[in-house]
């Protein structure tokens, strides 16, 4: 078994010898200050992190689909990622999918042993029918989770695409794949405990894949979510304020907008800016790969 005391995650951090003995203030700031850590990291893997997204890009214009692979803190991470993309993004819940180690069960509850069977990963993404066509971003802080390594390796196996996020350096752990996202954010200030700085530079990097990928797939327009789907009154309200911000659309004709695209922002705007029917600008959106400003150009609309 490998001897994990000498991995950068699992080291002691100088500057909390006497985590015990500081005084709420002196905690707080020294927490403060080791958070601007995770930012640093991240830039540094500013190349690899760009990679992993064109990669990961190819792969889902050719009807691949992503996911996510963790145990513990790594594993939820991945899994809130996920779950996030079809209320912000009105993906398919298929598209981009979290797989931790244990189920959903162990989201809530400790199943941290399950990170050294990796021959769950594997049955794990069978049951999923993980193919060549999809894309597996590993998530290991320490770079050693048996349940990622494995994963990572059947991916290989199978000529899928696949992709390590961890935050030991290449000296200390080899990752078997295609991608490999090194974020150093060094010793925690509670020795071992990756959900600190490791968790956030992992988040910070999973914001970006998901986030830059979606905006890639045409689900954004200027800084505008559009293709969200009208469910709630919140999101009845930015629709509305989205449609009013980009489309000049006042409240009246946003609302009956909404009702006849059943909720689609985007098919609404296209419909008022292009001054098409329904099927009109579905046709047109089918046409441009689901692209807001390519089907407006297309249909020689003034962008703003």
């Amino acid at each position: 078994m490998q001897n994990r005391g000498n991995l950068l995650t699992e080291k002691s951090n100088n500057r909390s010898n006497k985590l015990d003995l500081l005084n709420t203030t002196d905690l707080v700031q020294l927490f403060s200050n080791e958070d601007l850590e995770p930012q640093k990291a991240v830039e540094a893997a500013i190349p690899q992190i760009i990679e992993a997204i064109e990669s990961i890009f190819s792969k889902l214009k050719d009807g691949g689909r992503l996911f996510y692979l963790g145990a513990g803190t790594s594993g939820r991470l991945g899994v809130l990622d996920a779950s996030e993309c079809p209320p912000t993004f009105c993906t398919p819940p298929e598209l981009v999918q979290g797989i931790i180690a244990g189920g959903y069960k162990a989201l809530t509850t400790s199943s941290e042993g399950l990170e050294d069977q990796g021959v769950l990963a594997i049955n794990d993404l069978e049951q999923r029918g993980f193919n060549s066509k999809d894309c597996l971003l590993g998530i290991t802080a320490g770079g050693t989770t048996q349940y990622v390594l494995e994963g990572l390796s059947y991916a290989n196996k199978i000529g899928a695409l696949s992709i390590s996020l961890s935050c030991v350096s290449t000296n200390e752990v080899s990752l078997p794949s295609n991608v490999d996202i090194r974020i150093l954010t060094g010793p925690e200030l509670l020795t071992g405990s990756t959900r600190l700085k490791a968790g956030t530079a992992t988040k910070m990097v999973l914001n970006m894949i998901s986030t830059i990928i979606m905006i890639k797939l045409g689900k954004v327009y200027g800084n505008k979510m559009i293709d969200l789907s009208v469910s709630n009154n919140k999101l009845l309200d930015r629709g509305l304020r989205i449609l009013r911000e980009v489309g000049n659309v006042d409240s009246t004709y946003g609302k009956e907008l909404l009702r006849i695209t059943n909720g689609s922002v985007k098919l609404a705007l296209l419909m008022s800016l292009a001054n098409l029917d329904l099927q009109q600008a579905q046709d047109l959106l089918d046409k441009n790969q689901q692209q807001l400003r390519k089907s407006l150009e297309k249909a020689e609309i003034e962008l703003k």
